[in-house]
């Protein structure tokens, strides 16, 4: 099996949870994404995603949470960090690297603030510690859509927002064919965008203890690149690298954004 990448399920609580595990490193590193987790969770991505980030294999044991399956209407970013702390206990896992992307990010601050004990280091990438206008303006048309059926338009949406240049064309394309394969349901989605709008630890970044990298881009078309700023000025031992010229879709985008959270992970 490529990296020893793993599809793999665990139940807490009366639901259950898909995750990913690959990798052979000694050390711990859990990557949490963003709302796409609404449209399509983890399961059965092992392999491909162990070869997007093989990089991380030999260096790391992989986790990929996604969020539980079943959310409630009312569940926020706090409450997904709780599920997290729960399943590190229940598989064994005492500390961890973490890195979110995006509302992985958001869950990624909560985690670190309520469960300071299990986050070893932090990369938060284009993520935001409380709403802005901009993030706002975004999740609320994309809401918008799901409750008229228009998922084409969230896809070519998101394009629009996440990619620049000559990676834009592509992205309208790669979405257009996701847009083909039309959610059954918009509930999970729609909870977790909700939650995102809800997001909000500004005042309490300071509480985060641990050495963080915070990845941003001045560019960014959904929460904007002031969020990355702000969070540099409040988490003590953080570091920021801005990417100029590019959006949302950074961790996609650039090519040089694997090695930069690898550097800082193993250093």
């Amino acid at each position: 099996m490529f990296y020893n990448a793993k599809n793999e399920n665990i139940k807490f609580d009366g639901t259950d949870c898909d995750y990913i595990s690959f990798g052979t490193g000694d050390k711990n590193l859990i990557m949490l994404p963003g709302v796409g987790d609404g449209f399509k969770t983890a399961r059965g991505i092992a392999v491909p995603f162990a070869f997007v980030y093989s990089g991380f294999a030999k260096e790391f044991k992989v986790y990929v949470f996604s969020r539980r399956n079943n959310l409630p209407d009312e569940f926020s970013t706090a409450d997904m960090a709780d599920d997290i702390d729960k399943i590190m206990d229940m598989i064994g896992i005492k500390t961890a690297s973490v890195f979110g992307v995006s509302q992985g990010g958001m869950i990624s601050q909560q985690l670190a603030i309520r469960h300071p004990d299990k986050v070893k280091k932090l990369v938060l990438a284009v993520t935001a510690s409380r709403p802005n206008e901009l993030m706002k303006e975004a999740l609320e048309s994309w809401i918008n859509m799901a409750d008229n059926d228009d998922y084409a338009g969230i896809m070519l949406d998101t394009a629009k927002r996440s990619y620049t240049g000559k990676y834009l064309e592509r992205g309208i394309k790669m979405n257009s064919l996701l847009a083909r394969m039309k959610p059954k349901d918009y509930s999970r989605f729609k909870i977790l965008c909700r939650s995102c709008m809800e997001h909000d630890v500004y005042d309490r970044l300071s509480e985060i203890s641990c050495p963080t990298l915070i990845i941003g881009a001045d560019s960014d078309l959904v929460l904007g690149g002031e969020a990355s700023v702000e969070m540099y000025d409040r988490i003590n031992d953080s570091t920021l690298y801005m990417y100029e010229g590019y959006s949302h879709g950074v961790y996609e985008q650039a090519k040089d954004f694997n090695g930069r959270v690898m550097d800082y992970l193993k250093n």
